[in-house]
């Protein structure tokens, strides 16, 4: 705080960034890690449900008790789906209507593919900011340390001094700028890593999860077929 009161304006200003890119950075942290845990819990829960319940209409039933897997949701829209397709071959009196290859099994997975893309955007949602932070404070930063040290040296020119004890405090206080910069992106970029980690490891759950539904869906319905 010292050293804060000691510089000048636009370090102050710069060092006030800085603080509210980290506040902020170590509030994503926290709720991503809140958000990423819950979702992983809940989706290994679902997936032994999902396995051990084998029927639909079932596991449809108890979707809220996983709300916060992504996995549920596209198990939602996929589910959705092949009900609305069920009910149009039940009033054209063809239950197979959905194994057809354009009437059917394309409009699931076109359906699982948007609920994909719509968990994968809330999952990323404000990790860019981490990811902006990580590479713009260090520079933010730097740009204090400069500017305090221009500072510095403007006031050792005016006072003809050049001894340590008349340049030692500017230099700190300009170098405090750096500082800040360090403390708020190293968290930012390792939140960013790792968030971006445990997302892919989501992703490719999701993605696993469409193909057994389509494989399901195909084989139970196809065989209606034949």
């Amino acid at each position: 705080m010292t050293l804060f009161a000691g510089t000048g304006l636009v370090v102050k200003l710069v060092l006030l960034i800085l603080l509210y890119f980290s506040v902020v950075s170590w509030a994503i942290i926290c709720c991503k890690f809140v958000q990423v845990r819950r979702a992983n819990d809940a989706s290994e829960r679902f997936l032994e449900f999902f396995w051990n319940t084998k029927r639909f209409d079932a596991i449809n039933g108890q979707l809220e008790r996983f709300f916060h897997s992504p996995l549920s949701a596209l198990f939602r829209e996929g589910y959705a789906e092949l009900k609305r397709l069920m009910e149009k071959g039940e009033e054209k009196e063809d239950p197979t209507v959905i194994s057809t290859e354009l009437a059917g099994i394309d409009n699931i997975a076109r359906a699982l593919r948007r609920a994909t893309t719509s968990e994968i955007t809330r999952l990323e949602r404000y990790t860019t900011f981490l990811a902006t932070t990580g590479s713009t404070a260090p520079f933010i930063g730097l740009f204090g340390t400069v500017w305090g040290i221009m500072t510095a040296f403007k006031g050792i020119g005016e006072t003809g001094s050049a001894s340590l004890a008349v340049v030692a405090p500017g230099i700190a206080e300009a170098l405090v700028a750096t500082a800040i910069g360090l403390v708020a992106a190293i968290p930012a970029v390792m939140g960013y890593n790792h968030f971006q980690n445990r997302i892919r490891v989501l992703i490719a759950e999701m993605d696993g999860f469409s193909t057994e539904f389509l494989n399901i869906v195909h084989r139970s319905f196809a065989g209606k077929q034949g």
